[in-house]
């Protein structure tokens, strides 16, 4: 029988994190704050803190280290600005379902709701953004509100939870009884026997099936499951940006990304097939563009564990509710293998018309990726902020695994992936393999925001390159403005005296400028080995641009490039 023991609330918190298996988290303390932050000290042995430059970094980094493991990442603030500090953070989590538990302490009861200093009504502010959230104040209900948090966080379609607790119930004392975390079950109740039915019949039917890959498939864990789907109906697949590496990017069916900068290849197969598989993806408006003409000649079957996503921005024709991984393995077991030639050489033919194309004679942002690529052969995880940078990431970067992209996709949070460079370099130690290179890719318009984790990085050691792709202006808005708004380059020019090297050697890092392609490769491989925070300033020219590209309110098929612009 477990042992009891009489506890503050600050231990029973650390108890329960340790009860959770967690190993790193990431914060930032203050006065109302104190208590935990002392009981982390006497476990510092068995929990390991990093703290970062700033409470955002900390959000961002507790939700690199959740999509690198699959597990909880947390996160810690005090209350007021250190709270609200996280809450971009705890929004770009929650857009990407992504499991994390950001734990906040405000002012004692007493205080509550008297414009305390540095009171603010957390909960209050992230319950749109959040799973679920809590206020604990009362010790008695502290430890099964940390389980339940933790619980709820990985549940079902996963997502952050936020835990405020007021100071006092820090410092009070109650018993503490160990328990193990309850199992998270997969979610199988709502799989309905004629749903299967109905799907297999379709995908039976089908002469030209095609398959959809999102962000659900990587969260469930479902890529042997969909190879060989994919394979056994011998469909091509596409995929979004959150559901890259979920299927292989090498594999001979698969067609790259879709939507605003996806291939031509995968809108135009979208667009052309009988049957459109939707594997744990969300309909978001960056894939579908003009929503009324999206997949127009096609069936839709969606599997998605959220019925609330089922017919909410593209009219299905059937759906199944349910883990996606279980899913696909009832098809599987139930499918014979299907043959689809025709179909498959018609999408090979058309892989070869409409290849990804980029000016190969000057150093670009597709040249970087691919230089990273054929150097890690796709064993390292990639990290992105938002914008021109994170597309080129998305189409010449290969990835063959799941959780090896990590990017903001639903939010589009510039100054997320510093942070989450962080919480990934930590995670692949905390898995057993230290050595894997984490990239962070960033424009430098994204790297201003939130450059100071530089800083968290020397602090420790923490190995990440850092690549700033500098095109001195806010490359994805000018690419707008070119092409939409008469280029008129309203407060999108950055060219001033920054100089990207000078601050990282500031902090401590190792910095590197390239400026020519042959340069490239011989910096990433000497940043590589270095085993030590790096800093590689890539400059670009202002008007690369990112292509495919669909143009605002256009369906899909309608993607052009800039030699569609020559035609013209």
């Amino acid at each position: 029988m477990a042992e009891t023991r009489v506890l503050n609330g600050s231990e029973i918190l650390i108890e329960c994190l340790k009860e959770q298996g967690v190993k790193t988290v990431f914060g930032y303390p203050g006065g109302a704050i104190l208590n935990i932050y002392d009981a982390l000290y006497k476990h510092q042995d068995e929990i390991t803190h990093i703290l970062t430059s700033h409470e955002q970094g900390a959000s961002h980094a507790a939700d690199g280290y959740a999509r690198t493991t699959g597990k909880v990442g947390v996160c810690l603030a005090t209350s007021g600005p250190g709270a609200t500090n996280l809450v971009t953070g705890i929004a770009t989590a929650f857009m990407d379902s992504i499991p994390m538990v950001a734990i906040t302490c405000n002012v004692g009861v007493s205080l509550l709701g008297r414009d305390s200093f540095q009171e603010i009504d957390i909960t209050g502010v992230t319950m749109p953004i959040t799973k679920y959230n809590f206020i604990v104040k009362d010790i008695k209900k502290l430890a099964d509100t940390v389980r339940r948090a933790f619980t709820i966080a990985q549940s079902g379609r996963p997502g952050p939870v936020l835990i405020d607790i007021t100071k006092d119930v820090t410092a009070a004392e109650y018993e503490y009884t160990p328990q193990e975390p309850a199992p998270i079950e997969r979610q199988t109740d709502t799989i309905r026997e004629e749903d299967i039915e109905t799907a297999l019949e379709m995908i039976r039917k089908s002469q030209k099936p095609f398959i959809f890959v999102g962000g659900g498939a990587v969260l469930s864990g479902a890529s042997e499951e969909l190879k060989v789907l994919a394979h056994k109906i011998q469909a091509p697949v596409a995929d979004s940006l959150m559901g890259k590496g979920a299927f292989d990017g090498t594999d001979e069916l698969y067609t790259g990304m879709v939507g605003m900068h996806g291939t031509k290849t995968s809108n135009f197969g979208i667009s052309e097939c009988d049957l459109l598989i939707v594997a744990g993806a969300r309909f978001s408006d960056r894939v579908t563009g003009n929503a009324s003409k999206f997949a127009k000649n096609a069936k839709i079957l969606q599997i998605d564990v959220d019925p609330a996503e089922i017919n909410k921005n593209i009219h299905t024709h059937a759906s199944i509710i349910g883990d996606l991984k279980v899913v696909l393995r009832k098809l599987n077991a139930r499918l014979d293998p299907m043959n689809h030639e025709e179909w498959l050489q018609h999408v090979e033919r058309m892989k070869d018309m409409y290849p990804l194309r980029y000016d190969k004679t000057q150093l670009t942002g597709p040249f970087i990726m691919e230089t990273i690529d054929e150097l890690t052969k796709g064993d390292a995880v990639i990290c992105t902020e938002v914008g021109q940078h994170q597309m080129w990431a998305a189409q010449y970067y290969k990835y063959r695994k799941p959780r090896t992209l990590l990017t903001s996709g639903g939010l589009g949070t510039m100054g997320y992936g510093l942070g989450a460079s962080i919480g990934a370099k930590m995670a692949c130690g905390d898995m057993g393999h230290p050595d894997t290179p984490v990239f962070n890719i960033a424009g430098d318009g994204c790297f201003r925001m939130n450059m100071n984790e530089i800083a968290t990085a020397t602090r420790y050691n923490i190995p990440i390159i850092q690549v700033v792709v500098n095109n001195h202006v806010l490359g994805m808005v000018r690419q707008w403005q070119n092409l939409f708004y008469g280029k008129r380059y309203s407060h999108t020019v950055l060219n001033d005296a920054v100089d990207f090297v000078k601050l990282a050697e500031a902090m401590g890092a190792k910095a590197y400028r390239v400026t020519r392609q042959e340069d490239l490769k011989p910096v990433l491989e000497e940043a590589i080995a270095l085993q030590a925070p790096v800093l590689i300033e890539c400059q670009i020219n202002c008007d690369d641009k990112v292509y495919p590209m669909v143009s605002p309110g256009a369906p899909i098929q309608d993607a052009f490039d800039d030699t569609d612009l020559k035609i013209k």
